[in-house]
């Protein structure tokens, strides 16, 4: 798949923008704070419904505006589809072929993006938060229902929370109440550790030998599912619950002295290992930034594999990171298969063929010119 037209309004700092592209590799050059990432992030949060750079919405919505718009056509192999996110102060509103979107899990997956940005080199070294996220927005991408499954977990969550606060402080004193939500919040949370089991599998499967093709097979990688209490994929739903109820029962006290829910998929974390070792505490800078771009590089083909189309690939602010070789084989493998977006403040440090042959546009304090 790849976007053929974008179109912004009251967006960041584009009170009107207009762009069509190729499906090809699109460089945007320019110097810092010009609006760069703004495009980038406007194809994402299009894709996404969500900013991979800030959780408050009103943010994207241009200073003194009351609403922000997001236009784009997306071609797919069966035809050309358009997209439109409105988001104002009182939400977001979705469309998918001009038909409005009762919920945004329903519409997330019509459009699919992988970034790649300075931030997700820290994936590997970064809080066990930065990688839940990873891991929740890629399977969300594939599979609608589990961003349906996470949101009834987050409610349950904050339910649960909300009356073990109440039984710290005394206000609420009855806990058979607490059996039943414990029930609700087992169920949500086995869905989400089963489908996060599986989708590590696949990625490890994808990811793997990517990370030999760039260490030139000096390095195995592996890429481990960490959940917060004892259970692998091996186990079936009802040894899973057993484990689940059990690990509830001895932290009770715990639980409700602290006042919040010590277990379940908002605590669980992915590690990496390169032969054999955590990258996270052993793992050089190169390694860690090897191991990033394997998964970023996996997720592309871990996508396809899945739905059959190429999602479009956003390059911010990364090939800068990146030294010649490991930016070599990111271009390398993107070549003439994925529609690519590249930020850049200069091409000159970049000899690739892949950003030789590239449409280049210019961006200068909100204003976005063709470069011939």
């Amino acid at each position: 798949m790849y976007i053929v037209e974008l179109e912004l309004e009251n967006y960041r700092n584009y009170e009107h923008l207009s762009l069509s592209f190729e499906n090809k590799v699109n460089v945007f050059v320019g110097e810092n704070a010009q609006g760069k990432t703004n495009v980038m992030e406007a194809i994402y949060v299009l894709g996404m419904a969500k900013s991979h750079r800030t959780s408050n919405d009103k943010e994207l919505i241009r200073w003194d505006e009351d609403y922000a718009k997001i236009d784009g056509r997306v071609q797919k192999t069966n035809g050309s589809v358009p997209l439109q996110l409105i988001i104002s102060k009182k939400g977001k509103k979705a469309k998918f072929n001009h038909i409005e979107q009762r919920k945004l899990s329903h519409y997330v997956g019509n459009m699919n993006v992988v970034m790649f940005a300075p931030e997700d080199l820290r994936l590997v070294k970064g809080s066990p938060q930065t990688r839940r996220r990873f891991i929740d927005m890629e399977i969300g991408q594939v599979s609608p229902v589990y961003l349906y499954d996470i949101g009834q977990f987050q409610k349950i969550l904050q339910q649960r929370n909300h009356y073990l606060k109440q039984l710290q402080t005394k206000r609420q004193t009855d806990r058979t109440f607490l059996d039943i939500l414990d029930e609700q919040f087992i169920s949500a949370a086995i869905k989400i550790i089963q489908k996060r089991f599986e989708f590590i599998h696949l990625l490890q499967g994808w990811a793997k030998p990517i990370h030999a093709g760039i260490s030139r097979s000096l390095e195995t990688l592996g890429i481990q599912y960490k959940p917060s209490l004892d259970v692998s994929e091996t186990f079936d739903s009802s040894k899973m619950i057993t484990v689940f109820e059990e690990k509830l029962s001895s932290i009770r006290e715990r639980e409700i002295e602290r006042g919040i829910s010590l277990i379940g998929p908002h605590r669980d974390d992915v590690n990496f290992f390169v032969n054999g070792r955590d990258v996270h505490t052993f793992g050089s800078q190169g390694q860690q930034r090897t191991t990033a771009l394997s998964v970023k590089l996996a997720e592309i083909e871990l996508i396809h594999s899945e739905i059959g189309e190429y999602p479009i690939l956003l390059l911010d602010d990364v090939l800068s990171e990146l030294d010649d070789y490991r930016q070599s084989h990111l271009l390398n493998t993107i070549q003439g298969k994925v529609q690519t977006f590249v930020t850049t403040t200069t091409t000159s440090g970049i000899d690739h063929q892949t950003i030789k042959e590239a449409d280049s546009f210019f961006v200068q304090n909100g204003t976005i010119t063709k470069m011939q």
